[in-house]
């Protein structure tokens, strides 16, 4: 059989030999592990790894696939935010990651604890529950989408056209994907997912770099004179200031892109769990700053790449899909850029699911270990078995989200990921920002009903100022979120604060 003029044969060879390495990787990272290395990974991991392999975590499926579809509606404007970023990586170092280091913890959240109380612990650790499991199945979920077309269909279609898949084969790759990622990370833990996500981030990026000099080859283009190409696809905008309603309005962006980074890397258990592992604050500092400065260079690749994409398309006379998501996957195995970019496309695939999921599983394991159950109460054996539990419990739950996604069949992942975090992670946002400003504490059994409260609130207020004015806080309604979530916390009742380490 041959999936988008290549084999079936080759596609499972070289899945095989990618999933073999992570193994490999697993091996020699997770020997004579204890329970309490697998969350960080015995603060032994050197900042310039942990650095890179974030970024493929940080970019993912999402950036991977979507990112390039999204240049013909958007443009480069997703640039105001990676400015925005910036900002929120400058406070990161600057705030949060010595008062992480200073209280010696292991899931961030025990801050709130430290801060508030029990009751602000367990509904901010289960916050980013919520969040990263709707986050890392959306990025699988998408991954499976393009597996769906590249493999499945074909498999189901006897005439070479496009064939329902059915739900139980769908099934079985997510569940596959789930079951390696398990296996390799259940020894070592962070110690594994910091040298995986290492490889499978240059894995990513030398994909794409191998599709853009592909793309410049096939329009006879030296490859000095790509960035002349791709500003010639009239989709190189990046500002907007004309439109204040708009969503990508630079100032909506920009403050949404500072508001972002700071909720989904500063205040996320897996972001914050790899830098906490290296070996001391100025090591994660370091990691901080270097891992920035990559991430933005990255995206400005697949921005460039998705304006070449469009303008290969456009060039072969080949229709762009309604979904733009499965623009560069029709293609790169579609065979006009050469049957190799097949293969290499596959590999950028692979890394893209692993490099985000592996991640998310680890912190959910850690998250639900450390905030929710308490492991590092228990005695050794015990805490051990129950971590392993919880982990592969974590993989169940991320397979049942995936397949809801299923059902609902959504694709717009990208807008997807962030709307959901703009809710999400609000909370969080305002939780944190709160006990940073201010001194005071409010009552803690009541932080619950706050955090479930102001997310409501945002939804019918997005609803009520579209439907009014045609007014959209787009992105920014995260940072919008958290000064709900601040107010509400500063009208409760005060109570003695009970602060115990200074932050």
């Amino acid at each position: 059989m041959y999936i988008w003029g290549m084999s079936s044969t080759t596609f499972l060879l070289i899945a095989g030999i990618y999933i073999s390495l992570l193994f490999f990787i697993a091996f020699l990272t997770g020997r004579n592990k204890k329970s309490a290395d697998f969350y960080l990974a015995n603060h032994k991991a050197p900042w310039f790894v942990v650095a890179f392999g974030m970024v493929g975590a940080s970019l993912s499926g999402v950036t991977f696939i979507s990112i390039p579809g999204w240049v013909e509606s958007q443009s480069f404007t997703y640039l105001q935010m990676v400015l925005g970023y910036m900002v929120g990586y400058i406070f990161i170092m600057v705030v949060l990651l010595p008062l992480y280091y200073k209280l010696g913890l292991t899931s961030i959240y025990s801050y709130l604890d430290n801060r508030f109380g029990n009751h602000a612990y367990k509904t901010g650790a289960s916050f980013f529950m919520l969040s990263r499991i709707i986050g890392a199945s959306f990025r699988l979920f998408l991954v499976a989408i393009v597996v769906e077309l590249a493999i499945l269909e074909p498999f189901f279609s006897s005439d070479g056209l496009s064939s329902t898949v059915p739900n139980w084969a769908f099934a079985g790759i997510v569940a596959i994907v789930l079951l390696v990622i398990y296996l390799y990370t259940r020894s070592g833990g962070m110690a594994t997912v910091i040298w995986t996500d290492t490889v499978q981030t240059a894995c990513m990026l030398g994909a794409v770099i191998l599709t853009v000099l592909a793309i410049s080859d096939a329009q006879g283009v030296e490859w000095t004179a790509i960035p002349d190409l791709v500003r010639s696809s009239g989709m190189t905008k990046v500002f907007v200031f004309d439109d204040w309603k708009a969503g990508n309005h630079f100032v909506k962006h920009f403050l949404a892109g500072v508001f972002v980074c700071i909720a989904m890397t500063g205040l996320d258990q897996d972001m914050m769990q790899k830098n906490l592992s290296c070996k001391n604050l100025r090591s994660a500092r370091l990691n901080m700053g270097s891992f920035a400065i990559v991430l933005f260079m990255a995206n400005v690749l697949f921005l460039s790449l998705g304006a070449l994409l469009y303008i290969h398309a456009a060039s072969e006379g080949i229709s762009i899909p309604e979904a733009t998501d499965k623009l560069f996957p029709i293609l790169a195995l579609g065979g006009t850029l050469g049957t190799w970019i097949g293969g290499v496309f596959l590999v950028g695939l692979l890394a893209s699911a692993f490099s985000s999921a592996d991640s998310a599983l680890t912190a959910l394991t850690t998250s639900a270990c450390v905030d929710l159950i308490g492991t590092e109460k228990m005695e050794e054996a015990k805490a051990d078995r129950t971590r392993k539990r919880v982990h592969i419990g974590m993989a169940v739950v991320l397979f049942i989200a995936i397949m809801a996604f299923r059902a609902v069949n959504d694709t717009s992942v990208v807008a997807a990921l962030f709307t959901a975090a703009n809710y999400t992670y609000g909370p969080l946002l305002g939780l944190f920002f709160f006990g940073l400003i201010s001194k005071r504490t409010p009552s803690d059994s009541l932080i619950p009903i706050v955090a479930i409260s102001a997310p409501i609130i945002c939804y019918l207020l997005e609803l009520y100022l579209k439907s009014k004015w045609g007014f959209s806080f787009g992105f920014a309604l995260l940072p919008v979120n958290g000064l709900i979530t601040g107010l509400g916390l500063y009208l409760l009742p005060s109570t003695i604060n009970k602060l115990k380490h200074t932050s």
